[in-house]
């Protein structure tokens, strides 16, 4: 099912839901250039639709959501757009956070606390943004890419998010998987590409605030993302379980989907 809520100021955020409405909730939060699609794999697993109510939303300037022309920069405006969110799924919500996704999830804990959540899954996920920050240590493939990827000329701008798209997993996808991710990037407007990355903020006093289970997960072949942003989550938030996906890369819920969603089941289960 899609649905959406009224985020921050106003702005629509679409949403995708799937299973019991009663269920405990998980929220799934995608990274940057993304949207509530990349999850598919989840929201059709009956292990996890049976048992809990997955909702999956489209950050703004993403996906189904609107596409403002400012507050991306904005630690508040992301924490409320979160809370929307989380007011929607229910109370007591495990929230799932890929990648920039990680940022969006300490913005709400950074303005609101964790008063919502049950708990949080971090999956090769920054939790700081700038440079000399641990938290957000990009890799090779980011770090090669980048500066192309926030182009508004197409001919440079594409086959630089081709490549991304397609380096950024270890293991075979679905084609039409793939096609959708590459989709995915490429509906989202340059400006927004660029104005994510427009942020200096550390992290380390609100991640050491985190009183709820936390599972930080992190592909050991992940070229987006740094090994060292998931060491740094593990190390400040209190009792934070570390998890590698073994020769993974960026998008583990993609690349093995089903050890994924059995990790994510096993989390939710427990907490």
């Amino acid at each position: 099912m899609r649905t959406e809520v009224v985020g921050h100021g106003g702005t629509r955020l679409g949403l995708r839901v799937e299973g019991a409405e009663n269920s405990r909730p998980i929220v799934f939060v995608h990274g940057w250039a993304q949207s509530s699609g990349c999850w598919a794999a989840q929201l059709a697993d009956p292990a996890l639709t049976e048992r809990f109510r997955l909702v999956a939303m489209d950050l703004r300037g993403h996906g189904a959501s609107d596409v403002p022309a400012t507050g991306y920069d904005d630690p508040v405006v992301w924490a409320d757009d979160l809370a929307a969110v989380l007011d929607f799924a229910g109370p007591d919500a495990i929230v799932v956070a890929w990648s920039y996704g990680g940022l969006v999830l300490t913005d709400h804990i950074r303005v609101h606390g964790t008063a919502r959540l049950r708990g949080l899954v971090l999956v090769g996920a920054i939790t700081e943004i700038g440079p000399d920050r641990p938290g957000g240590t990009i890799g090779p493939l980011m770090r090669e890419h980048m500066r192309a990827m926030l182009s508004d000329d197409p001919d440079i701008a594409l086959p630089a998010l081709t490549a991304f798209s397609r380096d950024m997993v270890t293991r075979p996808i679905p084609g039409t998987q793939a096609q959708a991710l590459l989709g995915a990037s490429l509906s989202v407007p340059p400006a927004v590409r660029s104005a994510l990355f427009r942020r200096n903020i550390g992290s380390e006093e609100v991640l050491a605030t985190v009183d709820k289970p936390a599972l930080v997960l992190h592909g050991s072949s992940d070229r987006v993302i740094d090994a060292a942003a998931m060491k740094y989550a593990v190390g400040k938030i209190p009792g934070a379980t570390g998890r590698w996906f073994l020769g993974g890369g960026h998008a583990p819920f993609a690349e093995t989907a089903e050890e994924f969603d059995a990790v994510l089941r096993q989390f939710a289960e427990e907490c």
